[in-house]
């Protein structure tokens, strides 16, 4: 089988006409005719059958011509993609990230950076020990992570028998999400004993992985919440927070244009453990161009959101400091 026997069954079903589809092709019809008994021969099947009314598919004919023309199309596209002399190579860029606003809106501002007419691009909020394990396994070529003092020798353990490496980009001090208005906002500051007796809501687990790969920061002061809400994606969390009294722990960082203004974030008390945000990737690979890139405009990001956190928390206890 070749392809230009499939041009051949394509033309003669088009023009229902071994004699006109010669004329189209510039060929005998004795030439086609002939590559189309060969093909037939070759599949043990009939593609076409004679009628008063010309030339028809048969059953089978119909079944491959669908084939037939997949194939035709792949060859088109293939063609006009490499037959052209200033046609770029395909940009190919994948993160696997948990559950971070920071990181998207990093991957976004990539794309804005992009001028390759021709890219596959990737990014997966998950959680941290499928974060890693994407990046080990080369489906992402960059991971966004934390570590903390608590769990941070065992995730750096882990990352060393996977041949990975963490790179820290800003060690910050855990914050508390919750909704503008709940009885807690109007602290400057909240102690591990201000959380108790609150509804706790974490992200799912993945499965079988250590509580030290959770997305919430754990705090030896901090008690097991009784009451705990289980979710698995970071927009439920959002609007669980800004329309109930749900509380949770993470990094606190707010962006200006990337989250629900209803929710805030209050700085924990210093209890000598911090947020390590940082990027894994895989030991002696190098960066793409674009790997290089995401990596700047996360640590801008990171910066960005940090600022405007700050901000918000000055504006929040000046309107409480007015009332």
């Amino acid at each position: 089988m070749t392809f230009q026997q499939l041009i051949y069954i394509a033309e003669v079903a088009k023009c229902g006409s071994f004699n006109r589809a010669a004329q189209n092709l510039y060929l005998s019809q004795s030439s086609i005719s002939n590559a189309v008994k060969e093909l037939e021969d070759e599949m043990h099947i009939r593609i076409f059958q004679r009628s008063n009314r010309g030339v028809e598919l048969t059953a089978e004919g119909k079944e491959f011509l669908s084939y037939a023309n997949s194939l035709l199309e792949q060859k088109q596209h293939i063609e006009n993609v490499y037959q052209s002399e200033t046609v770029k190579p395909t940009v190919h860029f994948s993160v696997a990230t948990q559950r971070y606003p920071f990181a998207v809106d990093a991957f976004i501002r990539l794309l804005g950076e992009i001028d390759n007419p021709r890219f596959s691009f990737a990014i997966k909020e998950t959680g941290m020990y499928s974060v890693i394990d994407d990046v080990f396994n080369g489906f992402a070529d960059l991971g966004v992570i934390f570590t903390s003092n608590l769990t941070e020798k065992l995730i750096r353990r882990l990352l060393d028998t996977k041949n990975l490496e963490f790179h820290e980009i800003e060690k910050i001090q855990p914050r508390v999400f919750m909704r503008e208005g709940h009885p807690l906002s109007g602290k400057a500051s909240i102690s591990p004993a201000d959380l108790e007796g609150w509804i706790f809501m974490t992200f799912e687990h993945d499965l079988g992985a250590s509580m030290a790969f959770s997305e919430e920061i754990h705090l030896l002061s901090f008690k097991k919440p009784e009451r705990v809400i289980h979710i698995n994606d970071r927009a439920t969390a959002t609007n669980i927070i800004v329309n109930s009294e749900v509380i949770t722990l993470g990094s606190g960082l707010l962006l200006e244009n990337f989250v629900d203004h209803r929710m805030i974030s209050i700085p924990l008390e210093d209890n000598n453990d911090k947020m390590k945000l940082g990027w894994i990737k895989q030991k002696n690979r190098s960066h793409s161009p674009e790997a290089e890139a995401f990596i700047r405009l996360l640590e801008q990001t990171i910066r960005d959101a940090i600022h405007y956190t700050e901000q918000v928390q000055v504006k929040l206890l000046d309107r409480n400091s007015i009332r």
